[in-house]
This record gives C-alpha cells, sequence and structure tokens, in this order.
C-alpha cells in the first residue's frame, strides 16, 4: 500500500489535524450521536406506522405514504446545504435549532388531527432534521483529535445504522401497544434532554466564532439561484424514486416529466455552483481524490443497508408469514451487530491500513448477499438473522473507515460542507436502492411467474403427479371428486406464485449484491498511510507544518539528502 499522496493530505497547514473543538470530547460523542440517532430512527420508525395512521385519519394507504414523502422530499432539500447553513449562523446554533425545531415538529405531527396537517408538520420535521446528522458528524470530526477520528465516527455510526435496523421492532411495538401519534411523540422529551446537554457541551471553535464576526459584518451572501435549482431538482428527484413504481414508472406521464426536471435542474445546480464564489454545496469538494471515492463507496452503503433493512421485513412477512414484530426480530440483531463491531472497527482504524478493512467490509457484505440468494421458502429464523449479523459486520467495517478516509486532507473549515455532502450521499443511495430493489421485485415475480406457469400444464408429468397427490388429499377431506380437483389446481397456483416471488428475492438480493462487488476497484484507488492514525501527530517540528508521523515529506527524498551534504 502507497503513502498518502500530497493531494490527499494537503501541503499547508490547513491541512494539519485541528486542535479539539472542546476538552470533554467523549461528552460531545453521545449527545450528537443520540440527535442522530433520534432522526434517522424516527425515518424507519413511522414506516410501520403508515397503516395505522390511514385507518385513524380515514385515509387510503397510497395517500398515507405522502407522510413518508414529505418529510424525505423536505429533509433531501436541506440536507445537501446543511453546511453552509451552519456556517453562515454557527454550527452551535444551528444544532440547537435543529434539536428544538425537530422536537417542536414532532409535537406537532403527534397531535395532528387530519392527514394533510400530518404531511405538513412532517415537511417541517424534515426541514428542522435535515441538519442533525451532518452536523453531529462535522461535530465529531472537529470535537476528537484525527488519531481518534475513527472511535468519534464509530459513535456516529452506531447511531445512523443501529437505528434503521431496531426501528421497525420499536414502531411495531409502540403502534400495537400505545399509539401511532406516540411514534412522533417520543421525540419530545428526548429533543429536551438533547437540547439541555448539547447547550452545555458544545461550543464553538474560536476561529470559527472570529469567522463567524468578519461573515456576519461583511454580509451573507445567499445563492437564491442555487437554492431555486437545488429545491426543485431534489424535490423532483425524491418524488421519482418514492412513487414511480407506484405509478408504472416511465408508463406515466407525471413520473416522466418528473424525472426530466429533476435531470435538468439538478445538471443546471452542478454547473452554477462551480462557478460560484460562496457556493451552498460547495461541490468543489470532490476534487479530493479520497472525499470522491468516499461519497461513492457511502452512495453503495446506504444502497445495500437500507434496500436489504426494506427487503428483509417484506419477505419473511409475505413467504414465511412473520407477524409485523417477528419480522422486526430479524432486523434487530444485525443492529445489536453493528453496536458491537463499531466500537472494533473504531480502535482498528487507528492501527491499520484503512483501506484493508474497507476490502474487508465489501468482501463480508458481499458474501453475506450471497447467502441470502440460497434462501427458499422453508427457510428458518436462525439462517435468515446470521446472514443479516454478517452483513451489519461487513458495513460496520465499511461505515467507519469510509468516512474517516473522506475527511482525511480536508481543511478544517470545510467539515460541514463535506459532512452535508457524504450524507446526502448515504440517503440518496438508500432511496435508489429501494426504489430499484422494489421496482425488481416486482417485475421480475411477473416474469418468473410467466415462465413456471408454462410448464403447469396437462401434458407435463409433474404437473400430473402433483395434481393427483394434491386431489387425493382433498377428497379425503371433501368426498367430491371436482371440489377435490378445483382446491388442488389453485393450491398449485397458489405454489407457483409462492415460488415465483422467491425468485423474485434471490434476483433483487443478487441486484444488491452486484453494486458491493464492483465497488471493489474503487478501494484501490483511495490514498492513506497504512498507520496514519497510529498515534497523535508529531511534537517535531513536522507537525507544526501538518504533517503526521508517517506522512510523506513535501520535499523528495534526494532533495533532503543533498540539503544535509551542504
Amino acid at each position: 500500500m502507497s503513502s498518502l499522496s500530497g493531494d490527499a493530505l494537503g501541503a499547508g497547514p490547513s491541512a494539519a489535524a485541528p486542535k479539539p473543538a472542546t476538552a470533554r470530547p467523549w461528552l460531545v460523542a453521545p449527545t450528537v450521536g443520540l440527535a442522530a440517532f433520534m432522526e434517522v430512527l424516527d425515518i424507519s420508525i413511522a414506516n410501520v406506522a403508515l397503516r395505522h395512521i390511514a385507518g385513524d385519519l380515514a385515509a387510503t394507504p397510497e395517500e398515507s405514504t405522502w407522510v413518508l414523502t414529505s418529510y424525505l422530499v423536505a429533509n433531501a432539500i436541506v440536507l445537501p446545504m446543511s453546511g453552509w447553513l451552519a456556517s453562515a449562523i454557527g454550527r452551535r446554533k444551528y444544532f440547537l435549532g435543529c434539536i428544538i425545531g425537530f422536537s417542536a415538529t414532532s409535537l406537532l405531527c403527534g397531535l395532528a388531527p387530519s392527514l394533510p396537517l400530518l404531511i405538513a408538520a412532517r415537511a417541517l420535521q424534515g426541514v428542522t432534521g435535515g441538519g442533525l446528522q451532518p452536523n453531529a458528524q462535522a461535530i465529531l470530526a472537529d470535537a476528537f483529535p484525527l488519531h481518534k477520528r475513527g472511535q468519534a465516527f464509530a459513535v456516529y455510526g452506531i447511531a445512523v445504522v443501529f437505528a434503521p435496523a431496531i426501528g421497525p421492532t420499536l414502531g411495531g411495538w409502540i403502534t400495537d401497544n400505545l399509539s401511532w401519534r406516540w411514534v412522533f411523540l417520543l421525540n419530545v422529551p428526548v429533543g429536551i434532554l438533547l437540547s439541555i446537554l448539547a447547550t452545555r457541551v458544545i461550543v464553538e471553535p474560536p476561529d470559527r466564532v472570529a469567522a463567524l464576526r468578519t461573515r456576519f459584518k461583511d454580509g451573507i451572501r445567499f445563492d437564491y439561484v442555487g437554492f431555486a435549482f437545488l429545491v426543485v431538482g431534489m424535490c423532483a428527484l425524491q418524488v421519482v424514486l418514492d412513487k414511480g413504481q407506484e405509478d408504472d414508472w416511465w408508463s406515466s406521464t407525471f413520473i416522466t416529466n418528473l424525472a426530466i426536471t429533476a435531470a435538468l435542474a439538478l445538471a443546471a445546480f452542478v454547473v452554477w455552483e462551480l462557478r460560484r464564489p460562496d457556493p451552498i454545496v460547495d461541490l468543489r469538494l470532490f476534487r479530493n481524490r479520497n472525499f470522491a471515492i468516499g461519497n461513492v463507496l457511502m452512495f453503495m452503503v446506504g444502497f445495500v443497508l437500507l434496500s436489504s433493512t426494506v427487503l428483509l421485513p417484506l419477505f419473511v412477512q409475505s413467504l414465511l408469514g412473520y407477524t409485523a414484530t417477528e419480522a422486526g426480530l430479524v432486523i434487530s440483531p444485525g443492529g445489536f451487530a453493528v453496536m458491537l463491531m463499531m466500537p472494533v472497527v473504531g480502535i482498528l482504524v487507528g492501527r491499520t491500513d484503512a483501506r484493508w478493512l474497507i476490502a474487508f467490509g465489501l468482501v463480508a457484505t458481499s458474501l453475506a448477499l450471497f447467502n441470502m440468494m440460497r434462501f427458499d421458502t422453508n427457510v428458518d429464523y436462525a439462517t435468515v438473522v446470521w446472514a443479516r449479523i454478517y452483513q451489519s459486520i461487513g458495513l460496520a467495517f465499511l461505515f467507519i473507515p469510509v468516512n474517516t478516509i473522506a475527511f482525511l486532507g480536508l481543511p478544517p473549515d470545510k467539515n460541514n460542507d463535506a459532512s452535508a455532502i457524504i450524507n446526502m450521499m448515504r440517503n440518496l443511495g438508500g432511496s435508489f436502492g429501494i426504489a430499484i430493489a422494489t421496482t425488481v421485485l416486482a417485475r421480475q415475480q411477473q416474469v418468473h411467474h410467466n415462465v413456471l406457469v408454462g410448464h403447469v400444464t396437462p401434458w407435463s408429468s409433474p404437473y400430473d403427479a402433483t395434481i393427483q397427490a394434491l386431489q387425493k388429499a382433498f377428497l379425503a377431506g371433501s368426498g367430491n371428486a371436482a371440489d377435490a380437483l378445483h382446491q388442488a389446481q389453485a393450491q398449485l397456483y397458489a405454489i407457483v406464485q409462492r415460488q415465483a416471488a422467491m425468485l423474485s428475492y434471490i434476483d433483487a438480493f443478487w441486484l444488491l449484491e452486484s453494486p458491493d462487488t464492483a465497488s471493489g476497484p474503487a478501494d484501490r484507488q483511495l490514498s492513506t498511510p497504512w498507520r496514519w492514525a497510529a498515534s497523535p501527530p508529531s511534537r517535531t517540528s513536522d507537525a507544526g507544518r501538518g504533517r503526521l508521523r508517517g506522512s510523506p515529506s513535501s520535499t523528495p527524498p534526494s532533495r533532503n539528502r543533498r540539503s544535509r551534504r551542504r
């Protein structure tokens, strides 16, 4: 493995390891981690409550899905520009405002008397919650020194990976034993506690305070054109991904027009932002190779994590007859595996080349998904749970190293922008993954159904043998040969449908495994010395010049030797 390249580390003091923003980093970590956990949990926990919401508010199941769509659309708009907002008004103020706003809008959601008011409250909740994840990660990046950043991101990883795992189980229990309103009301006391803790433990770094004063003195310039492109593009894209399969994709004029609008608006947004001196989303960060590749890998992590979190409960409920609570118990053990592995990986990041950890994570995740491709309609609970645990272990080895390397070499004042972009990529990966996986599931089930039905004919010997066996079984109960034959044919048709569905799930698991395997070559393009985080910055003059122990010198070795001879 090669050493860290100059473009990854940076050549000046701006790339040096920043001093911790607070003397109490291990008080900051659980505070911001819990805030991120609260926001991510709210997304997954609300999915389970949709059926109860529709029944209580006299809405159809299709109308109730806008409770999710409104939140995701608003969240997708705010998330990429949250870095600019944190830099403009101060990260501490913005983070506190997000916690208070998220708690207040959660109260509105829990008290909403009608579906339109609930959808509006959910949109406001998405606006206030959009800044929690990226700001939590940026605060951790500044609160911990570089050689402990992996451990800091382990706390953040537990929050954002464990929350989707436990969300279905917790949501099912709340809606079955209390009410769907408590899915939202539960955020209120947690938000009050977080507001008190954040006020006490989170501080704004002195250099940021000075930069804020200068910015207020010079006047804040807001990019209205770029914001308009972002709103139109992300709104259209999120609706396309959320409603595409429901409206039959390109057969729908509505979806087609939205897709074209999203493509044009986002393309114009990229061009416009690259030409702005003070953009609301700093896309120039993608010039850093580690950051660019890290975002690709994080997109893949979101693609695999969130889509598999949707597929597995559907699989066990539709084909194995599990209840919603039992389906949640299939996912939850994987979340606990992540909780156990994240601290371990956080320590390993400081002692091992992160590229080896990412490679192991890719292999482990691919093997776990390959194992899911071997499921059948008789698979037992333990087999499904262990497959999810294996996958979760692989994702733990991906999440922390990818986040850590993506921030390596970026100036500390860009942590807000970097965190906003990388969190946006993970969420987009999840949206694309869920949309593609559910589409493959529906379309491939039709394909497999047609193929299997083609073999169910009176001229097929296996068909005759199966029908005769089923007819004998039903004849013993009914005593009527004609009724027994109809029951046997209906039973055989149900078997065909079940097998077609099983084959479509196998295709969906294969779809998730393919991009994971294809991401392997990207890992080799990352630049990092094998022990870049093994120790604190050297106390020699190298640290003052922004270099870490083990990092390459900015001067070629041959020139150094000539200088010493002179």
